[in-house]
């Protein structure tokens, strides 16, 4: 779909909004009787339609049959994964020989419009709405921070993108638009957030809508990002990081649960605390709780998803489920770089390299490689053989190493509570604090915890783009991007910092040419 088109096609989906969550609610059949003005009366149906903003959050996980996502390719472009499937797209993102029409560009770039065209109609609809001001202010503001979402997604892969925050219409000016400045759009995303801190939303939420505990987490990590490239807004931008995520960390508990201090009270009456068990990162219990701060939602008979069925080993038969891709497969070279002792490497913690065949668990399959447990559906892959666990953006421990990263880069030097942030994790990891490091030493520590507590969770390529280094397993330090091959023997060229705008927008929209360097 264009452009052009999923622009105009949010109206459309507002009619099938009572199904949004297992149908295609931005096909184009508009009726001749609708308008937003009829439909935006009552607050249902006000909510109804910010719950089909969210939908589109799921294009992260497109699948097209070939064991291929967005998700997949953000990780495979880094090189600490390889891919076991028949995917000729997935090898070419691991050798950084794509083109610009390859599936995952698409699928973003398409999705995450979409995404925001309905984000325009809510808006819209919602401020012209015969309701309090209180209660326009809160649907509004969880719709804003729907849209600044979508658009921190899209300025970071794409660069220079259409900015577009009203409804179009088949006649409007920008119907065929022109590419803004990223500094345009990231001040568009710190506005609508600063919006939604103010719109009096619940401190956390455990159905997975939007809360102020996520919303000042974006605001921190969009202010992180400002902070390096390509912005380059430096210490000022740190400093709004840094105390951003202090809000969310002044509300939640922080310490480790193998912690001899550990208050189980406390926690619990936490915005967040950290989990005492790596598995409850993806159970079915504990969705939405705990550390996992905003997630993708999934549930069996409503929507399911191929998650955990791309990291299990090519057709091993360890689980039920119909398709054992293989799709992102880490390397050894990555899972070796753990320190040693860390609890994160041991089986069915992080990683697992062996398990029983799904019809007789007493027989053991060696993988030969390690594979992603993180991602592990145990319902899923031991019963039903139909994946559903949630898709976490956002968890505890990254606004954690957000404080340490922003006060250290703001202030030339951590102080005790980024010590306190970082030891945490490690103390969780079985691992022994760090201590009395020169910046530069604590930047390089921090960096590796950042990498290996949220390994593939999407966060390697987007640290890449902001601060043009990249982990080097083989010397276990950070080094310039450019500088070394890694362990697919790739080195990281400046052209795959961005993703292309996929060639069918820019064939049907001259005015986004040029496309990026390199593409």
């Amino acid at each position: 779909m264009k452009l052009k088109n999923i622009i105009i096609a949010g109206a459309c989906s507002l009619l099938l909004l009572g199904n949004s969550a297992c149908s295609d609610f931005l096909e184009e059949n508009p009726k001749t009787d609708f308008s937003e003005k009829n439909y935006f009366v009552t607050v249902n149906q006000a909510q109804k339609a910010i719950d089909g903003a969210y939908e589109r959050l799921r294009a992260l996980q497109n699948y097209d049959g070939y064991d291929e996502g967005p998700w997949v390719t953000l990780d495979l472009l880094c090189g600490h994964a390889t891919t076991l499937g028949q995917s000729t797209y997935n090898n070419l993102y691991i050798r950084h020989q794509a083109a610009a029409n390859n599936t995952s560009f698409k699928s973003i770039w398409q999705g995450f419009y979409e995404g925001i065209a309905t984000c325009n109609l809510c808006v819209e609809g919602i401020s012209d709405m015969d309701a309090s001001d209180s209660v326009k202010k809160g649907l509004l503001g969880e719709v804003r921070a729907l849209r600044a979402l979508y658009y921190f997604y899209l300025v970071r892969l794409y660069g220079d993108i259409p900015l577009i925050l009203e409804p179009v219409t088949a006649t409007s000016a920008s119907l065929y638009p022109e590419r803004d400045s990223q500094e345009s759009v990231f001040k568009a995303i710190v506005e609508d957030l600063k919006y939604a801190e103010t719109a009096g939303l619940s401190a956390t939420n455990t159905s997975g809508r939007v809360s102020i505990g996520f919303v000042k987490t974006l605001l921190a990590d969009v202010y992180l990002y400002m902070a390096g490239y390509p912005l380059s807004k430096g210490k000022e931008y740190y400093e709004l990081s840094y105390k951003k995520a202090k809000e969310v960390l002044d509300n939640s508990y922080c310490v480790a649960p193998n912690n001899p201090s550990y208050n189980a009270a406390q926690a619990n009456a936490a915005w967040y605390s950290l989990f005492d068990d790596y598995e409850k990162l993806h159970d079915d219990e504990n969705k939405n709780r705990g550390e996992l701060i905003f997630q993708i939602q999934y549930k069996e008979g409503i929507e399911t998803n191929q998650i955990a069925c791309m990291t299990i080993p090519t057709n091993r038969r360890v689980t039920r489920y119909s398709v054992e891709f293989g799709a992102l497969m880490p390397t050894w070279e990555f899972y070796n770089s753990y320190e040693p002792g860390d609890k994160r490497t041991r089986e069915k913690e992080f990683f697992f390299t062996k398990d029983g065949l799904a019809e007789d668990k007493s027989q053991i399959i060696e993988f030969g490689q390690p594979s992603l447990y993180k991602y592990y559906d145990k319902e899923g892959a031991e019963e039903t053989g139909i994946c559903d666990i949630n898709f976490t953006l956002y968890r505890l421990p990254e606004v954690m190493f957000i404080y340490a990263e922003a006060y250290t880069e703001a202030t030339g030097t951590p102080d005790q509570m980024s010590y306190d942030m970082v030891n945490a994790i490690r103390e969780r990891a079985e691992l022994a604090p760090l201590a009395s490091l020169s910046k530069e030493d604590f930047m390089q520590a921090l960096r590796k915890e950042r990498a290996h507590e949220l390994c593939f969770e999407n966060k390697d390529y987007f640290d890449i783009q902001r601060t043009r280094l990249a982990y080097n397993v083989v010397a276990d330090s950070f080094m310039t991007y450019t500088s070394f091959a890694n362990e697919n023997g790739v080195t990281f060229s400046e052209k795959y910092l961005l993703w292309p705008i996929p060639s069918t927008e820019v064939d049907a929209n001259p005015k986004l040419a040029p496309n990026n360097p390199g593409w």
